[in-house]
């Protein structure tokens, strides 16, 4: 039985706010939650709150947003979805400190309070290397994300910049800002907004859930395994479980076989972009479809089973033309895909489906980059050098980057923040399934910078630690064909994983498949069922094939 705090909202705007209510069981229904009674009553509260003290930290605003009156902004501050209902929005700071590098340091976060509340507690994941706190609307999952959030289902909602302040990796030079970006900032945002949560609608929150994308796919799995408690259900989507070990020595991979092959521009440099055309990845997705299409049923653009394909069928024999790759371009493929090996052939992370996602536009930003200069802008290039030399190897060297790295040597560098930063070791999750906690995985077999193999393998020790039945009891993983990263490329790219761990958490309805729809080009408005893994989609044989009913997962 659900038991309430004795205190209403307003009476406890006179105390500390981390006195929170107990938690109700995971079986328990949601009793109707309490709400201002007028437009003013709510103003009001969220006027006391932005008065509250919070142990080791400070409110630095809170203030009322009428309904109607804005929109869900994303990373790129694009307005999306349809107007907020009404709320209050809150931000403040955590342990303010300055850094080792002498640089001041806090965790920020934004918490937006819903009028008509749910009951429910949403943590929005970041991603990258943080360091910015977007929009705490509850991004939900896939192409739609930002507009199909969570604040408009009556959740509140909390996001953090994960306790740096820009989206620079040079934080990574302070020891303790690490710690933070790992798992502690993550820790402090969760607990003060739940009690923020309690203190403002004078009960904790009955279910909470995270859900997180690539950065926030791996804080998901820290959550399930540090903080067990604190999450009822997780969605982690291309989770980066290997991100500050296998998967950026990956990048640097990618970028030096491509290198190695790209031509020189003016400057005598390679020219990054043009190692491969579009022409020349669209020609491989061409044939990848011609090979394995029709393997589900059907000819329809989407590979749902894996493709067994070497691409020296492609091979020029003469000149390089339109119809065929140059050798080196071959073997440039078949490396990259095959994953990074040092000289002894150990495999250094996990190779890449052969998928037609190739094509989409995020896989080359990731990969090659536009730049037609020797100046790559590839995300690898990037993003990942930045956190590699920053963050990734102790101690920090800011010299080192995806470019310069050494498979031989620089691996062991990596060892120890592996140790604190990734989640991909633990297949027990003894404290997450203790509390009935469910997981759901999404990954697009496209993925560009965490392979969709890497997640297969963890659903398969999980599998062999626990046994199928437990395993399945507590997780799920649904693989998204076409899919690059998070969302985009020709996938059906739309799908609703926050209401599918409501379900189950709620209700007890383990997903076994979820719907999906193409959010743009050809497969726009077309339906697929993502299948719970190892099944996959496959065509009845009849039916309309823009329908998920015309598919079963076999």
């Amino acid at each position: 039985m659900t038991r309430h705090c004795a205190h209403t909202a307003l009476a406890l705007a006179a105390t500390t706010l981390l006195a929170a209510c107990s938690h109700t069981g995971a079986d328990a229904p949601l009793p109707p939650p309490p709400r201002a009674s007028t437009v003013a009553d709510a103003a009001a509260m969220c006027s006391a709150l932005g008065k509250q003290t919070v142990t080791g930290g400070r409110i630095t605003e809170a203030s009322f947003v009428a309904a109607g009156s804005v929109k869900a902004r994303d990373p790129a501050k694009v307005e999306q979805g349809a107007p907020l209902p009404e709320h209050c929005v809150v931000t403040g700071r955590l342990d303010e400190r300055t850094g080792a590098d002498g640089k001041p340091y806090h965790t920020g976060f934004e918490l937006r309070l819903p009028t008509a509340w749910s009951g429910r507690f949403f943590y929005q994941g970041g991603g990258g290397n943080d360091g910015v706190v977007f929009n705490a609307v509850g991004r939900n999952t896939g192409a739609t994300g930002w507009a199909d959030h969570a604040l408009a289902r009556g959740f509140a909602a909390v996001s953090t910049d994960a306790g740096h302040q820009g989206p620079q990796p040079s934080f990574g030079l302070d020891p303790q800002a690490r710690i933070e970006h790992a798992y502690r900032a993550h820790q402090r945002t969760a607990e003060t907004a739940k009690a923020l949560v309690a203190g403002y609608y004078g009960r904790s929150a009955e279910r909470s859930y995270f859900v997180g994308c690539s950065g926030g796919g791996r804080q998901g799995m820290m959550f399930s395994q540090r903080f067990p408690e604190l999450f009822d259900g997780i969605v982690a989507v291309a989770p980066a479980m290997r991100v500050s070990e296998g998967a950026t020595i990956a990048a640097a991979w990618t970028t030096q076989q491509f290198l190695a092959i790209a031509p020189k521009g003016a400057d005598g440099k390679p020219v990054l972009s043009q190692a491969l055309s579009d022409a020349d990845l669209r020609l491989v997705a061409d044939a990848v479809l011609e090979r394995c299409d029709a393997a589900d049923g059907l000819k329809d653009g989407l590979l749902q089973r894996a493709c067994n394909f070497d691409p020296a069928m492609l091979r020029c024999a003469g000149a390089k033309s339109a119809s065929c790759l140059a050798p080196a371009q071959v073997d440039a493929l078949r490396t990259v895909m095959a994953g990074p090996r040092n000289a002894a052939g150990k495999p250094l992370y996990f190779g890449w489906p052969w998928d037609p996602g190739i094509t989409g536009a995020d896989w080359r930003r990731w990969t090659l980059g536009t730049s037609t200069t020797g100046e790559p802008n590839s995300r690898h290039t990037f993003l990942m050098s930045g956190a590699l030399g920053y963050e990734f190897v102790t101690p920090p060297d800011p010299s080192l980057n995806v470019v310069n790295f050494d498979f031989e040597r620089n691996p062991a560098r990596m060892a120890a923040f592996h140790q604190i930063y990734d989640t991909a070791d633990d297949v027990q999750l003894a404290g997450f399934r203790q509390r009935h906690g469910k997981l759901l995985m999404f990954h697009g077999t496209a993925d560009p910078i965490f392979s969709s193999l890497e997640t297969e393998d963890y659903m398969r020790r999980l599998h062999a630690a626990l046994g199928g039945a437990q395993a399945d009891a507590m997780a799920r993983l649904f693989l998204v064909p076409g899919m690059n990263h998070c969302s985009s490329g020709p996938a059906t790219d739309e799908f609703d994983g926050l209401a599918a761990v409501v379900d189950w958490v709620e209700h007890g309805m383990a997903p076994d498949r979820v719907l999906a729809r193409g959010s743009t080009g050809v497969f726009k408005g077309i339906e697929r069922p993502l299948c719970a893994w190892p099944k996959a989609a496959h065509y009845t044989g009849s039916g309309n094939t823009t329908q998920a009913a015309s598919f079963e997962c076999r």
